[in-house]
């Protein structure tokens, strides 16, 4: 009898989650608050005229399946009209599509289809720098009125030599991300001008008024398109320090990390990078989502930040009690604070940690992000066996969960040679140092079936090589399959969209190496504990969950990791829960069963 009301009560839970309903929030101020976000890198994600590149006719045709997977809303690299020495990062017109991309009519239906299938879009906004073949460089380079000051120019330091025709030495030690000087000599305006970046991506100058107020008229022109936010680049390094009374930079200080004046790591970026005008900026960039919210009556318009930041700085791009800011500034530290070494305590101190530093602001969620076009690919980083463990966790939390393209299907890093290499950044680092800068690997076209170049193209060549386990790895395979990383995530954004919805709480607890994460819900007008049990560890280990809530004696499995021996729908002894090394899994429990099931 037990086990039938058991069985009774999962499928309440079970209808709960898979009926039909909105996968974002009625209330339209907080669409997406608990989003499930996606990121597509348009020029790996979809290939629809067989010339090996991805475009947005590609993705358009690609959308019902990101509805399936009950997705709030994506948001697309950059597809604006650029040179690609940097993969759209260098925009030479913010107002044109890539052609290689498509057109406007393209965007507009894309838009118009992903609306219809309750999804929003969202651009990746890149306020830093533009293309050098931008037609406001150009202006500039030639110091034609009004755009004289639109970057960062500098006449350079005296050069010690005697000649008078001696080029002068560069203003300052600053080096880019890229490797090398941050300074590039223009032969044209005979100055330097500053780019953190590739040498074809010249920096904006922010203290200019009319370069805030050009780029606030590119958000506007997007936002009237249909957009519903930005993910904006590189934000820590929109402004640096102003020069000083002599019209000189400073130095930075050398880090002590490598001999290698070239390298990005030689200098502390006290001078570069998270300066307070940034913050500013940012606040006044969610003025104009804000003002455009009102002035249409649109749902909020939001803002995702790209910022590696400390934490304390990290948090300042939410705003304050009287300004606010970004609504998802990014969450990185589950990339840069774990690894496949991270212990179970590991995690459950990374979540807090952001947690813990977040403002007392009722308006704000935590986000929770894993990978992304810029670093290695979560079974690369964690191992096959905790991809299921990573989408269980960051699915569970509370707040915004971020899914860069392909971690749903468990894709992992694939070893391109230095001859196929693309990335700037790895090209600029040569044969020998390549692989330690490359951003290739985690950028190869998307693994969808077992046909030809995974079913991403029909061409003989695509832009980057296809990874060769497509035949295993891909979308077809696992939907055909009872359980699989696709499937699995699936039930999760299923749950998360719609079970975390109702009101809740949340708490982490360590027992041995396995981390629990544990979330209350009223479902079917019952009220639910569901378990997210995930072993970090190499060992079985035993749990006790009656210790957390000493009255559910039964759970029921309603989601095992792939390679788990647990079966669907499995009753389990809330006092002896067994959990296999790496195994993970989601229990749920009910505290008190209607009178009418248990009949």
């Amino acid at each position: 009898m037990v086990y039938y009301v058991l069985f009774v009560v999962l499928l309440h839970f079970v209808s709960s989650i898979a009926r039909d309903v909105p996968k974002v929030q009625t209330d339209e101020d907080n669409w997406w608050k608990r989003g499930v976000f996606y990121q597509i890198y348009p020029r790996s994600f979809m290939d629809s005229d067989g010339d090996g590149i991805g475009d947005l006719r590609g993705i358009t045709s690609k959308l019902p399946y990101l509805s399936k997977n009950r997705i709030t809303g994506f948001w697309l690299s950059p597809i604006f009209k650029s040179p690609m020495a940097d993969f759209g990062y260098d925009i030479s017109d913010y107002y044109s599509i890539q052609p290689e991309y498509g057109t406007l009519a393209d965007f507009d239906a894309l838009v118009k289809r992903a609306n219809a299938l309750g999804m929003e879009v969202i651009l990746d906004f890149v306020p830093n720098h533009t293309s050098d073949e931008h037609e406001w460089f150009k202006k500039s380079e030639r110091r034609v009125p009004g755009f004289e000051d639109f970057y960062v120019w500098h006449p350079g330091r005296p050069n010690p030599g005697n000649s008078s025709n001696a080029r002068p030495s560069v203003p300052c030690n600053w080096v880019s991300f890229f490797r090398g000087s941050a300074w590039q000599w223009s032969e044209v305006r005979r100055e330097y001008y500053l780019h953190q970046f590739s040498v074809k991506q010249p920096d904006l100058n922010y203290r200019n008024p009319a370069v805030v107020q050009a780029m606030k008229e590119v958000m506007r022109y997007w936002l009237g398109r249909g957009v519903a936010g930005y993910r904006i680049d590189a934000v820590p390094t929109l402004f640096e320090v102003a020069p000083d009374a002599d019209g000189q930079y400073p130095d930075e200080p050398l880090s002590g990390n490598t001999n290698n004046p070239d390298d990005p790591g030689y200098l502390v970026h006290i001078y570069t990078q998270d300066r307070n005008e940034t913050l500013d900026m940012v606040y006044q960039w969610r003025a104009v989502m804000d003002q455009f919210q009102q002035q249409y009556g649109v749902r909020e318009r939001i803002i995702m930040a790209e910022t590696y930041s400390p934490i304390d700085v990290a948090m300042k791009y939410y705003g304050n009690e009287t300004v606010p800011g970004a609504q998802i500034p990014f969450n990185f530290h589950f990339i840069t604070d774990l690894s496949k070494d991270s212990t179970a305590e590991d995690f459950k101190n990374t979540i807090n940690y952001w947690i813990d530093h977040m403002p007392a602001m009722d308006t704000i969620v935590p986000n929770w992000v894993v990978g992304n076009h810029d670093q290695h690919r979560v079974a690369t980083r964690f191992g096959d066996d905790m991809i299921d463990a990573i989408n269980m966790i960051i699915l569970s939390l509370p707040g915004v969960s971020v899914t860069y393209n392909g971690e749903e299907i468990g894709m992992d890093d694939v070893w391109i040679s230095y001859n196929d290499t693309v990335d700037p950044a790895a090209c600029n680092a040569g044969p020998d140092r390549y692989q330690y800068t490359t951003r290739d690997p985690e950028r190869t076209p998307f693994q969808w079936d077992s046909s030809k170049n995974a079913g991403f193209s029909t061409s003989n060549h695509t832009w980057l090589p296809i990874s060769p386990n497509y035949t295993q790895v891909n979308v077809v395979n696992q939907l055909n399959r009872e359980r699989s990383y696709l499937t699995n995530y699936r039930k999760l954004t299923a749950m998360k969209t719609t079970v975390f919805y109702l009101p809740n709480t949340f708490a982490t607890f360590v027992e041995a190496d396995v981390l629990i994460i544990l979330r209350q819900a009223t479902v079917a007008e019952m009220k639910t504990s569901i378990y997210t049990i995930a072993n970090i560890g190499k060992q079985q280990t035993v749990l006790n969950l009656t210790k957390f809530e000493p009255k559910l004696n039964l759970g029921i499995v309603y989601i095992a990791s792939e390679f788990s021996d647990r079966q669907n729908n499995e009753v389990v002894a809330m006092d002896n829960v067994a959990v296999a090394a790496r195994e993970s899994f989601v229990l749920v429990s009910y505290h008190n069963v209607p009178e009418v099931l248990k009949v």
